[in-house]
Formats: structure tokens, C-alpha cells, sequence
């Protein structure tokens, strides 16, 4: 089994405050780093909140807005004052590969390593051996993504009880079963469907970046573990936030609600809430009690489903 680690390194919005840093996200998964937007100071976040520079390290960008990318060329840049040698790739919306390309072509520092990048449409953007990302458009003032980072199903569990009463020994036999395989043993064939139960299913966090309540969103995070929604301004403030392109705690709990969710974090809090963010998590947790107020270096280590 893998430890499934959720940080938030910075969740504010539109500008840096005395409490939160500007957006990013990250997850440690089977020695991976994965990391949601990257806001101002983004790499003096990772290193406080001790997340590492992993050598399998992608970035995801939900939109090209300052507050969301400008901590990129700082990241780079110290890992390159770091020695890293290994790639990174970053994924974004339509623009990103110039973005990348202007700071790489600046003279201000070097960057010794491959940096790559790649846009993102609808779909699936990304998949290694464990886990895979998808993402769908959201609704902002440009284009924007909203991300899914979704653990691939597991093997089902052995039906231990069933195959010790049958004798068959722990080992080969076993993994083959585990495969897929059917298997001979005391003069009858054991299939896999006898032996191993369903896949369970892999843990879920879906990451919505700036945006307005979404239908498309209520499906695409139908049933996930974690939630982390836009919520910039409290119910007060809904005319703002529509103008804006971004959502109300009130609107996050219930597009929350009505997918279902286990788990919701409001994030990208206005400065303005900066000594009263309990205001948003209190309009929230009334329509999803299950909701919780992000905060910069909280950490959440994401359990299996039941």
C-alpha cells in the first residue's frame, strides 16, 4: 500500500497575505511529487512544510493567471542552484509551452535541466504505473483547468479463508491468481474470480483552480475522497464572484453536496478574510459539515476507502 500525502503550500488568492501564500497544492505518491499550480515562494513553501524535491517531480497548471505560475521560474531556478539533473515536465492550458520558453531564454540564472512543456485539453493529461491525472474544463475569465488525481484501482483481496481450506499453499500459486490467472491444484482448476476479490477502488482528489459552481464539475468529482474548491468570497459577495469568475463557500459546499464528496476543502481565500476566514467555513459547513478550511502547510494523509 502507498502513503497518499496532501499539503497545502500556499491558499490564498490574487495576492500573497500576512497567513497565506498564493496557490499550490501538492501530493506525495510512491515516491512522486505532483504539484497543483505554483504560486509566489511556492519552493520556500515545499521546503517549511518538508514535501521534498523528489526526482519524479510533474507540475500541473489549472490556469496561467500571475497568482497561479509565478512561483514557477523561482522553483526552477533553485533547483538548479540545487543541482538537479533530473526532468520535469509541466502541463498547462493553451499558452503554457511560451510561458515556459520565456524564462528559460532569460539571463538571470540557468537552468541545468530538461524542462518540458506540455498543454493540457480535456481527458486523460497524464499517467505513470500508479496513478493517473484527467482533467476537464472549468469556468474562469480564461482558459482553466480542473484536475483529477486518481489512484489506479488495487487487486482485489485474497480469499485467504477459502484457499487455506483448500490447502493450496502461500507463494507462486498465489501471484498467479492475484494476475488474473487460473491456476491446477489437487486435481481441480482454481480461478482467479474464486480466490481474489474485486478491485478496490484507488483514492480520488479532484482540484477545481478558479472557477464558478459547475455542472460539469458536480460529475467529474462525483464520489471522491477530497474536494478542493474555489472559494473566494462568502455568500455576500456572490455578484463579485460571478463577474470574477470564482466560486462562494456557500456554492463550493453545494456543488460538494451534490457530488457526493467525502471530504471538502474550501481554498483560494480572499485577503480581505484574512481575520475572519471562519466566516466562509461557517456558511460552508452548514449545506457539508464535512468541510474544512484550508490552511497553508496543512497536511492530510489521504486513507484508503472502506
Amino acid at each position: 500500500m502507498s502513503t497518499l500525502r496532501l499539503t497545502f503550500l500556499g491558499t490564498g488568492g490574487g495576492t500573497p497575505s500576512i497567513s497565506r501564500g498564493l496557490p499550490s497544492i501538492s501530493i506525495n505518491f510512491s515516491g512522486e511529487l505532483i504539484l497543483f499550480d505554483c504560486g509566489e515562494s511556492t519552493q520556500r513553501q515545499m521546503m517549511k512544510a518538508g514535501v521534498g524535491f523528489k526526482s519524479k517531480f510533474t507540475i500541473f497548471l489549472t490556469h496561467l493567471h500571475g497568482d497561479h505560475v509565478l512561483g514557477i521560474p523561482g522553483l526552477l531556478y533553485t533547483l538548479s542552484m540545487l543541482d538537479r539533473r533530473d526532468p520535469i515536465v509541466i502541463y498547462g492550458p493553451r499558452g503554457v509551452e511560451e510561458f515556459v520558453e520565456m524564462f528559460k531564454m532569460t539571463r538571470y540564472g540557468k537552468i541545468q535541466f530538461k524542462v518540458e512543456a506540455r498543454r493540457v485539453r480535456e481527458g486523460l493529461v497524464h499517467e505513470s504505473r500508479d496513478y493517473v491525472v484527467e482533467a476537464i474544463r472549468s469556468n474562469h475569465t480564461i482558459e482553466s483547468f480542473c484536475y483529477m488525481f486518481r489512484e489506479k484501482d488495487r487487486i482485489g483481496k485474497m480469499n485467504v479463508e477459502y484457499l487455506e481450506s483448500i490447502g493450496l499453499p502461500r507463494g507462486p500459486l498465489w501471484g498467479k491468481l492475484q494476475k488474473g490467472e487460473s491456476v491446477e491444484w489437487g486435481g481441480r482448476e482454481i480461478k482467479p474470480e474464486e480466490a481474489v476479490g474485486p478491485p478496490r477502488r484507488g483514492r480520488r482528489i479532484v482540484y477545481t483552480g478558479d472557477t464558478t459552481p459547475d455542472d460539469k464539475i458536480v460529475e467529474f468529482a462525483r464520489d471522491v475522497d477530497i474536494l478542493i474548491h474555489d472559494s473566494t468570497f462568502d455568500s455576500s459577495f456572490e455578484k463579485e464572484a460571478a463577474e470574477q469568475g470564482h466560486s462562494t463557500s456557500i456554492q463550493a459546499a453545494e456543488v460538494a453536496k451534490r457530488a457526493h464528496v467525502k471530504r471538502l476543502y474550501l481554498f483560494h481565500i480572499s485577503p480581505r478574510y484574512d481575520r475572519n476566514p471562519e466566516k466562509l467555513l461557517l456558511e460552508a459547513i452548514k449545506i457539508f459539515p464535512e468541510t474544512y478550511l484550508a490552511e497553508d502547510f496543512l497536511s492530510y494523509l489521504v486513507p484508503y476507502p472502506v
